[in-house]
């Protein structure tokens, strides 16, 4: 990684950061957590941000373009870490219905990831009048939030059933 002196290669590095996190759910994760739960309700919310998701790929994108720079993506160790992590609780857990529990509260740890990355760009984005920038970061921020929400409600509700079952 080349060393960052500025607050715009800050960004950039942030932003192809973000990219990895926002692909890696569109392509491998939300389809592969719609596929494992049983929750119909869990599985719509799974699909709806999907779209989201694919949005905020673009948005990311157009940010990049923004900046005159290639939208390249970079690993980020955050959501593989959080994959490997869930893969590894996932194959122990015997219920469809713990599983149930176990994705809304996997996934609701990588919208506070998201959550995180998407306000550290935005003050970053801000401080150097990228307002377009900020605008369609905060666009993201804002429907991560949503989606935080709903999966909060969502895990409430599966784990008040889990729980009587």
């Amino acid at each position: 990684m080349p060393t960052i002196s500025e607050p715009r290669q800050l960004l950039v590095t942030e932003l192809q950061g973000m990219l990895y996190v926002e692909r890696k759910q569109a392509e491998e994760v939300l389809p592969a957590l719609k596929k494992e739960v049983e929750s119909n309700e869990l599985k719509q919310r799974f699909e709806h941000h999907l779209e989201e998701t694919r949005r905020h790929v673009s948005n990311l994108e157009r940010a990049f373009e923004l900046l005159g720079e290639n939208a390249k993506a970079d690993k980020s160790h955050a959501i593989d870490g959080l994959v490997a992590q869930h893969d590894k609780v996932m194959k122990n857990i015997q219920s469809p219905h713990l599983r149930d529990v176990f994705d809304a509260g996997a996934a609701a740890k990588t919208e506070h990831l998201e959550i995180a990355a998407y306000e550290s760009m935005i003050t970053t984005a801000e401080s150097l009048g990228e307002h377009e920038i900020v605008s369609l970061l905060e666009e993201n921020l804002d429907q991560e939030k949503h989606t935080l929400q709903e999966l909060r409600t969502t895990s409430e509700q599966l784990a008040t059933q889990t729980a009587s079952v």
